[in-house]
């Protein structure tokens, strides 16, 4: 990753080994940092995909963020890749839970949705946000 993302979605999960290992192996993510405590229980991690980011740490830690976050629901993430089904085709073969296949949108673009071991909801797609001039 040469430049820092502007904008990185951040998660908490029960589980956050499991987490990285699912977005690893199914969709294709790469760590790039995992931060654990003397308990093993990860406190940070850094995994990109393409020039974006997503971070992530357990539940439980105790920290302001993970205090604020206690209660909140699944959120949602978008993630522009080149050719959906292929990644659709991974994401399968990994058994991650698919709740739309790959679909041509009415607006161009082409992409499907997943749901993580924990319930947040990641679209991968061709649609490239910022990329059309604005009006």
């Amino acid at each position: 990753m040469t430049q820092s993302p502007s904008i990185c979605p951040t998660l908490v999960y029960a589980d956050a080994k499991a987490a990285i290992r699912q977005l690893t192996e199914a969709f294709g993510f790469t760590e790039h940092a995992v931060y654990e405590d003397e308990h093993g229980a990860v406190v940070h991690a850094e995994l990109t995909y393409g020039n974006g980011m997503v971070m992530l740490g357990s539940k439980g830690t105790g920290s302001e963020f993970d205090k604020l976050m206690k209660g909140a629901g699944p959120t949602g993430v978008f993630v522009h890749v080149d050719d959906v089904d292929a990644h659709h085709s991974r994401a399968v073969e990994q058994g991650a839970e698919i709740v739309m296949p790959p679909t041509d949108q009415d607006y161009g673009a082409r992409d499907y949705m997943t749901r993580d071991l924990e319930g947040n909801i990641w679209s991968f797609g061709t649609y490239s946000p910022g990329a059309a001039e604005s009006p």
